[in-house]
């Protein structure tokens, strides 16, 4: 018996390493180095500091992990001005995927719009004309591109009635993507007690519409737009700068001071920047354009395993297969310091015992990740078919054969 149990053991822990070796092969990233291969000089020597950056806060993140890259006063709780109107595109967003508003439906200008967030007031605004409808999409694109307080007050009140009854689903958004130290008071980010939020919180924002809602997040890109005879230029200046910057919204209030959430995809690497409390547009965006730089330039992504495809194959009792094959319901990128990938160790978490039914997507178990191990990552691992259980002698005899194992 004991023989036995350690054959099993080795074969268990053979199959286990073949299996992601195996896994590593079928990543169309770049190959880890050989263990003898020389390292580059440059490889072994320190990440050097963000570059300093004028503000209140800021934040770069990574947004595939939602690792924090770099940042200093990240959860201190800031006015975040017109960046608020991120989380409302999300709201719009979430609540035309739930079938409840549409892109065409006719969204009224309200006299109070006009007079809260219109030209009559400090703020930006879209010219959109009191009184009168446009569609949806184009009230949104009047709030994204021009920055318009009236727009964002416009889609508030189609939506839920009222701006503070849209600031309670706000709140609610929020707080199930992971925001944690945000209370919304407005759909537009005009000064008001207790509108405030952490640049952390707003990373995680971006990064839940760039994942969630990826049409709605694409029109932060357009760099102009038109209402009646009125155009006027988004005023997020990295769009001009760097062609890898796709996004995201720019915020000003005299006492918030000058913010931008910016975002850039260099091959499959995407990073986010929050500078809240800058003292102009010009150092906000230079700010900015400095840590993506310094962001791309110090860690790289890698695409560890593809989603579908089987990265372990498990043994299955009592089934009408013997074998389940396990995999992601998603690409698992990872990002790490530049020139370490090949320091990146992964391993799987499975139930020892795998007995059918299993339904397809099914969590079956994780796998993880480290680098010089530490944590880095670490995804569900779910099943990528059903299998069905047995017929009643199949089960039987697997039954005396789990007895025999045991």
């Amino acid at each position: 018996m004991k023989a036995r149990s350690t054959l099993a053991a080795w074969a268990a822990s053979a199959a286990l390493t073949a299996v992601f070796g195996l896994a590593l092969a079928q990543s169309p990233a770049a190959q880890p180095k050989p263990a003898d291969a020389p390292r580059a000089l440059s490889d072994s020597l320190p990440i050097p500091p963000p570059p300093k950056v004028v503000g209140k806060a800021w934040i770069l993140m990574d947004s595939a992990s939602g690792n924090v890259l770099a940042g200093e006063n990240i959860d201190m709780q800031v006015e975040p001005a017109s960046i608020t109107k991120v989380m409302t595109s999300y709201v719009v967003a979430a609540e035309m995927a739930g079938g409840k508003v549409k892109p065409t439906d006719p969204v009224m200008m309200s006299e109070n719009a006009w007079r809260e967030g219109g030209a009559g007031t400090d703020g930006s605004y879209s010219g959109f004309e009191v009184n009168k409808t446009a569609p949806l999409e184009q009230m949104e694109k009047g709030m994204v591109i021009q920055s318009g307080n009236d727009a964002a007050i416009a889609l508030a009140e189609h939506i839920a009635g009222s701006t503070d009854a849209f600031a309670s689903l706000m709140n609610q958004y929020g707080q199930r993507i992971g925001m944690k130290n945000t209370n919304f008071v407005n759909p537009h980010g005009l000064p008001a007690e207790g509108h405030v939020t952490t640049v952390r919180d707003l990373a995680v924002l971006g990064r839940a519409l760039i994942r969630d809602f990826p049409e709605a997040y694409s029109y932060n890109k357009i760099k102009s737009f038109t209402v009646g005879p009125i155009t006027q230029a988004n005023r997020n200046l990295l769009l001009w700068r760097d062609p890898s910057v796709d996004g995201i919204k720019t915020g000003h209030t005299s006492s918030a001071g000058y913010g931008l959430m910016a975002s850039a995809k260099r091959g499959d690497q995407r990073l986010i920047s929050v500078v809240v409390g800058s003292t102009s547009e010009k150092q906000r965006a230079d700010d900015s354009q400095a840590l993506l730089n310094w962001g791309f330039r110090f860690f790289e992504t890698h695409r560890l395993f593809e989603p579908a495809k089987a990265i372990a194959t498990q043994k299955v009792w009592k089934g009408e297969e013997n074998e389940l094959k396990l995999g992601l319901t998603a690409p698992m990128l990872i990002t790490v310091p530049r020139g370490r990938y090949d320091r990146l160790k992964s391993t799987m978490d499975v139930p020892s015992t795998l007995v059918a039914p299993i339904k397809k997507g099914q969590q079956i178990g994780t796998v993880k990740v480290t680098l010089d191990g530490k944590p880095v990552a670490q995804r569900p691992l779910v099943a990528l078919e059903a299998v069905e259980e047995a017929g009643f002698f199949k089960r039987l005899w697997h039954e005396l054969l789990m007895w025999w194992e045991s």
